[in-house]
């Protein structure tokens, strides 16, 4: 396993994202992933199965110590008045005192910025948060969001092989933050793609673990896979074993060109383009 290290925080590079994972399914994955030696895992309130992940941890046998765990706050849950009884539900679901990262999930352009950072750095002092971060925040929103003064450590956005994250990318490395990356291998799409392909064959890896494998080897970068199949939570983690090279490396920096991003939904924010 390859860790980051950042502000005091000790992050397993590799984690297991729970989208769109529910009820049973959400805790047999986890529990899975945990078995095989994931220490890191990812859900939030939007996704409605922290229940499943709190239990899931908790009868796994792992100490809670040894998990790093995030969830993230809904938009609609950032203004004042909702934002910490909606941190304490969280808790209460994941069977925790706290969780290790805590995120605003999206902007929400009703709620100004240091209102809900102001929120999320109480949070923070509260203890309910051992460090803080966002999700979804385009250069634009992450000035507003420093400029509160509050220590965050990350921001979590869609990254994989197809989407130019580059200015965002060069941003959060200027100011010493990790970008963690959800859809890390677009949400299948890989899977076919013929550079990811050859690549692989060279390894013995297919177009999955390339791709993961190209994400662990970029500085300050964090991905959180997620699947439904036990044997492909099994397949993600197995990517520690063999080094892509420099060329290998710029061939797959080559396919962003194609700049597809598959999450955009009607609320997001202007994001930043290259």
């Amino acid at each position: 396993m390859k860790y980051i290290q950042i502000k005091g925080a000790t992050i397993p590079a590799l984690g297991l994202g729970t989208f769109q994972l529910a009820g049973d399914t959400a805790q047999k994955i986890v529990a899975h992933a945990l078995a095989t030696g994931y220490r890191h895992i990812d859900t939030a309130q939007m996704y409605q199965n922290e229940a499943a992940v709190g239990n899931a941890i908790k009868e796994s046998g792992v100490a809670r110590s040894e998990v790093f765990l995030t969830t993230k706050v809904l938009p609609t849950n950032l203004s004042k008045e909702k934002f910490m009884p909606s941190v304490e539900e969280s808790l209460q679901k994941l069977r925790t005192d706290y969780v290790d990262l805590l995120l605003i999930h999206w902007p929400n352009a009703e709620v100004p910025v240091e209102e809900y950072m102001a929120e999320l750095v109480k949070a923070q002092e509260k203890g309910y948060a051992r460090y803080i971060g966002v999700s979804n925040h385009p250069t634009a929103l992450l000035d507003k969001v420093l400029a509160t003064g509050a220590e965050i450590i990350t921001n979590q956005v869609e990254y994989h092989p197809f989407l130019n994250q580059d200015k965002l990318y060069t941003y959060l490395r200027q100011h010493n933050l990790t970008l963690t990356a959800y859809s890390p291998i677009a949400q299948g799409k890989v899977l076919g793609n013929e550079t990811l392909k050859s690549i692989g064959s060279k390894y013995g890896k297919n177009e999955v673990q390339v791709t993961l494998r190209w994400l662990m080897q970029q500085d300050g970068v964090l991905a959180i896979p997620r699947s439904a199949k036990e044997k492909n939570v099994e397949a993600n983690f197995n990517i520690f074993d063999f080094e892509l090279t420099p060329q290998e490396v710029e061939q797959i920096n080559q396919l962003k060109q194609a700049n597809t991003r598959l999450i955009s939904p009607s609320f997001a924010p202007a994001w930043d383009t290259v």
